[in-house]
Parts: C-alpha cells; sequence; structure tokens
C-alpha cells in the first residue's frame, strides 16, 4: 500500500443504527480501517438503537446530523443543502462514504460543492429511475456488493465490486454451547418487511414433523402480525417462536439446525453468511443477492415463493445423517472465511480510498 503523508479524513453517513441495515458493517470499517492512515467520522440523524452505543465506545466523532433533504422544489435546492454542505466544507473532509439505501442524490450534491469525494456502496437491487441514474453518474466511485449490481452502470468505469466482509473470529461456533434439541431447529432472521418471504418459510414447515422454527426480527411491525395470524390460522403457535429483534443473534444461531432466507429481494444475504460462518445449513432464495453468496452450493438455492420446492429441500437436509450435517457446516464457513472476510474488506476499502485522494 502507497505511502501517504497525512490521515484521509472519511465521513460515514448512514441514516441511523437503529433500522438501517448497515450499521454493523459501518461499524466494521470505522473499527478496522488503520487509524494511523485514517481519520473517521460518522454522520447520522438520530441517537436511537442499540447499535448506536456500540458506536459510540469506538471513541470516534459522531454528527448527529440530515445530511439529506427534499428533492423538489428543485429552484430552492441549493439552499436546503447549505447545513450539510458547509458541513463538509468546514470539516474539511477528503471524502464522504454513503450508506444510505435511496435514490437521493443532495448528499452528493452537497458533497461535490464541498469539494470533497463522494463515494456510495449500492446496498439495494432498487433501480432505474432517473434519481439512481444522476446519483451514479456523478458519484466519484461506486461500490457493488453483487454480481448483477454492475449492470446498472455499464459505462461507469469508477466502480468496483467489494462484497460485504464478516468479522469470522466473532461469528465463531466455538465461542458457544450448543443445547441439545429433540427437534430439527430452523431459524431465520430479518427486518420483518414483506418482501423478506417469511411467509413462504411458514407455510413450507406446516405438514413437516418434529420442525421449530425461530423468527428473530421486529414483531411490532404490519407484517409481523399478519404472519402471527397465519401462525394462527395454520394452528402452529407450538411449532413457531417470534423472537424480537436482537443485536447479537449468535447465540441463536448456534442451537440451530438450518438457516432459511425465503427473500424476494435482497443486496447481498448479509445474514446467511452470518449463518454460514456459524457453521448452520442453508437455504436460500434464488434471487440476486443469495445467489451470489451461494454461487458455489447451487443445491442449497430453491426458487423464490416456491413452497413446495422450500418443503422439499428442507425435508433432504433434514434427512441427512448429522454427520453430513456437521460436514456440510465446515465447509459453509470456511467458505465464508475465505470469500467474505472482514480483513478482505476492510483492505480493500483502504486501497480505494487512498488512490482517490493521492
Amino acid at each position: 500500500m502507497e505511502e501517504i503523508t497525512k490521515k484521509i479524513k472519511i465521513l460515514y453517513t448512514i441514516p441511523n443504527f437503529n433500522t438501517a441495515g448497515s450499521g454493523k458493517v459501518v461499524y466494521d470499517l470505522a473499527k478496522g480501517l488503520d487509524p494511523a492512515k485514517f481519520e473517521i467520522h460518522i454522520a447520522c440523524s438520530h441517537n436511537k438503537g442499540a447499535l448506536f452505543s456500540e458506536i459510540q465506545k469506538l471513541g470516534l466523532p459522531i454528527h448527529l446530523i440530515e445530511t439529506t433533504c427534499q428533492l423538489k422544489p428543485y429552484f430552492s435546492i441549493f439552499n436546503r443543502i447549505k447545513p450539510f454542505r458547509q458541513f463538509v466544507k468546514q470539516n474539511k473532509f477528503d471524502i464522504v462514504h454513503s450508506w444510505n439505501w435511496s435514490s437521493d442524490w443532495t448528499e452528493m450534491l452537497a458533497t461535490k460543492l464541498a469539494g470533497a469525494k463522494y463515494i456510495y456502496t449500492k446496498k439495494a437491487m432498487t433501480w432505474g429511475n432517473i434519481h439512481w441514474k444522476i446519483k451514479s453518474y456523478c458519484a466519484d466511485f461506486i461500490i457493488t456488493i453483487n454480481d448483477e449490481m454492475k449492470h446498472y452502470f455499464p459505462y461507469k468505469k469508477q466502480q468496483k465490486l467489494i462484497p460485504i466482509g464478516l468479522d469470522v473470529a466473532f461469528y465463531s461456533p466455538e465461542l458457544f454451547q450448543k443445547k441439545n434439541s429433540d427437534k430439527f431447529k430452523i431459524i431465520t432472521v430479518a427486518n420483518l418487511v414483506p418482501i423478506k418471504g417469511i411467509e413462504v418459510l411458514i407455510e413450507s414447515i406446516k405438514d413437516l414433523k418434529n420442525i421449530h422454527l425461530d423468527i428473530l426480527g421486529d414483531d411490532t411491525t404490519a407484517y409481523s402480525s399478519e404472519l402471527k395470524k397465519l401462525v394462527h390460522n395454520l394452528s402452529m403457535q407450538s411449532n413457531i417462536s417470534f423472537l424480537g429483534k436482537h443485536l447479537d443473534v449468535r447465540p441463536f444461531l448456534v442451537n440451530a439446525d438450518l438457516y432459511v432466507m425465503p427473500s424476494k429481494k435482497e443486496g447481498l444475504g448479509m445474514a446467511l453468511i452470518e449463518a454460514m460462518t456459524m457453521k448452520l445449513l442453508v437455504l436460500g432464495s434464488n434471487i440476486s443477492g443469495i445467489n451470489f453468496v451461494l454461487k458455489d452450493f447451487p443445491e442449497y438455492l430453491f426458487e423464490a415463493s416456491n413452497v413446495e420446492m422450500l418443503t422439499q429441500k428442507i425435508e433432504e437436509l433434514y434427512s441427512k445423517p448429522k454427520e453430513e450435517r456437521t460436514i456440510i457446516g465446515e465447509k459453509l464457513r470456511n467458505y465464508c472465511i475465505e470469500h467474505f472476510s472482514v480483513d478482505k474488506f476492510i483492505k480493500e476499502h483502504e486501497e480505494l480510498y487512498i488512490k482517490l485522494v493521492k
């Protein structure tokens, strides 16, 4: 890596650390970057959520500030982006790296007018409107997290695929004692919204015996209420548990036998990688963001929303001898260590930041 004469000053922007799914990724980056080379600041809209407290423990400057604003009316947009533009300029940031999931480009405009480089990580599979194209054309660099995303910007040379990395030492089953169970335990972890397809998973196990499903995620949403109603209508209350939202999911993963991600849309199946690293068997719907993670394991993919196919896949894994399931779990963890290590993830970001400001 090239020598640098001064620290590169980076501002990570993220809507919040409560509902934003990239919070842990920003945490890992901010914690892992070389402090001798980089000065890290973080900007978010509020201080809610347990993860925010963990971010505070890093001892980095955190700014509670709105980085985006309403696009319309366009004639007054320069006045409305002024607070963030002045903030970026006064703090002399070299790079603003956005983890905002939306197509908003006011953050980008303010950053560029302040004289800083603007990067964003493309997380979601949404695409097509003019605002995404404006944001992407004007960005100094775009980081994608799966193979399909690069086709969104066919003429953009300033882009690179950097799959999100995981702290594989943190996600280790050896840190926990697995509890014995006489049931085959399935688990899924998700932000409980309709695109997660949890109803498909519930339907898939309704006729299976000796199965228990744990669902982790905020169970106060309208969608979770629909799921609970479905469970009641199927008389499956004794077979399915809604366990709420948890900052640390490892104790739940270690006591499961199978992780299922039945999503209808994903940027990258990070929860899937966490489960694989914890040596769980996994199944995922065959969509971008999941099939990227499982591209070398197509046998663990099923057609999205296909209840019958998912049921068949669950039965196949359940019927395997315990020794064979253990071997598969070891193989999945080793694969994640090789392909989704946080060390590689951080190294590639460091190299990119230095290249952008040299």
